[in-house]
């Protein structure tokens, strides 16, 4: 049984472990200091989660299973003071440790309930969806939303380790598992042009959990994303290239109630961000075009059209705004990141212009 290892630097350094029937990894992350694990874990996977208390049982540990609502709506102030209230109940301490397992909102959640309960405990994450793979489980952010905006609360807490089973990315509907691969694309044009190039030859595949180039593409999203927070782990430079097209994604989530799934509309915002890279001269035209091939050839959509007043209101409170002025990942070319502060309103509005038609 083959499997890799990517291994996440900086402070607190761990191991991504990606490969097909890995959960045999598990109770070697939660370590031997542990008495009680708490599976956080979402309510609709019970055929995963069941396997995963199975494994930590079996290790001898005291295992307390504990669902929370699928996707988006896990991640409220509410669900995360359930946790809490679970955690005291069930006696956890500081050696204990939380596992996550499902989609990336449910390893968000976890982390946070993790990093925030006794002032941080361990956690070891299992993500289930190819997004959780590549972008939420790996990099130690934590959060949950409120209703001003996505991820506003939250903390870095990086876990301990973090398990990738491929296996069961054959269990998603084929729309998630698309939603996912933006993410993987967005490494490609900030770092990895193989990804872009693996993706370009086989748009089929690269829709498919089963395609022949599946493994590559998830070794390469993650080893993105692993060197960028092994040296930056508290996004104060570096770090902020991941968050390429996501300051008009988190604008149209917040505007579509989070109904709207995530790679969906960072696909979106990276077109915008690439047109307002070409707009302020700093992008041929040439790879705004490579961007809406690249995405829509595996089915992510590429427009978006909405009140734009709402949108520009919302990206005021992004994250990677400084006071007043707001601040965006754009391309110099593709794996050629920089940032482009301040940008001229009509220049906003231009740019959205051409991805709202």
């Amino acid at each position: 049984m083959t499997r890799s290892r990517v291994h996440v630097g900086g402070p607190e350094p761990y191991d991504v472990v990606i490969g097909t029937g890995v959960l045999g990894e598990l109770p070697g992350m939660v370590g031997d200091r542990a008495r009680a694990v708490a599976v956080v874990h979402a309510e609709g996977l019970p055929q995963i989660a069941h396997p995963v208390c199975r494994v930590l049982e079996q290790a001898g540990y005291a295992v307390h299973a504990l669902p929370v609502p699928d996707g988006e709506a896990a991640k409220e102030v509410g669900v995360l003071a359930g946790l809490w209230s679970s955690f005291a109940r069930h006696g956890m301490t500081r050696t204990d440790v939380v596992v996550g397992v499902g989609g990336g909102a449910t390893t968000d959640l976890a982390g946070f309930a993790a990093a925030s309960w006794l002032r941080g405990v361990r956690a070891v994450l299992v993500p289930t969806t190819l997004l959780g793979m590549v972008d939420a489980a790996v990099g130690g952010k934590t959060g949950i939303n409120v209703p001003e905006g996505k991820n506003l609360v939250g903390a870095f807490h990086p876990p301990g380790g973090v398990l990738c089973d491929l296996a069961t990315l054959m269990t998603m509907p084929r729309e998630d598992y698309v939603s996912g691969l933006a993410e993987i694309v967005k490494a490609g044009f900030i770092a990895d042009p193989a990804i872009l190039d693996l993706v370009e030859d086989d748009p089929r595949g690269a829709a498919s959990p089963d395609g022949p180039h599946t493994r590559e593409l998830v070794e390469r999203a993650i080893k993105v994303k692993a060197d960028v927070v092994s040296a930056d782990l508290k996004e104060s430079g570096l770090r902020e290239i991941l968050n390429y097209g996501h300051t008009l994604a988190h604008a149209i989530e917040k505007a579509e109630d989070y109904r709207f799934r995530h790679g969906h509309a960072v696909a979106i915002g990276m077109v915008y961000a690439a047109e307002l890279a070409r707009l302020a001269g700093r992008l041929p035209a040439d790879v705004v075009r490579r961007h809406r091939d690249i995405l829509s050839s595996v089915g992510l959509p590429v427009s978006y059209a909405a009140d734009w007043a709402g949108l520009r209101a919302t990206m005021t409170v992004d994250k990677k705004a400084r006071g007043t002025t707001l601040r965006f990942v754009v391309l110099d070319g593709v794996a050629k990141p920089g940032r482009l502060e301040g940008p001229d309103e009509e220049l906003l509005a231009a740019a959205y212009r051409e991805v709202s038609r």
